[in-house]
């Protein structure tokens, strides 16, 4: 299971969400099967919905 705040503890050179939305495609390709939000992403330009977007990219990467 792919955690967001695990990936971003990892990801220390992910510098805005698009970024972070490119690593969680990224994970889904590696053959993550399931991911949880559990944390806000902790970027300036992070969408209000951002939660919907990570799951679209996540969904869509496989």
């Amino acid at each position: 299971m792919l955690y967001l705040s695990e990936l971003l503890l990892q990801r220390h050179d992910l510098e805005n969400f698009e970024d972070l939305c490119q690593a969680v495609a990224a994970k889904a390709r590696e053959g993550e099967m399931f991911f949880r939000m559990d944390v806000r992403p902790p970027f300036p330009d992070t969408p209000d919905d951002w939660e919907e977007r990570l799951e679209a990219r996540f969904t869509s990467a496989r």
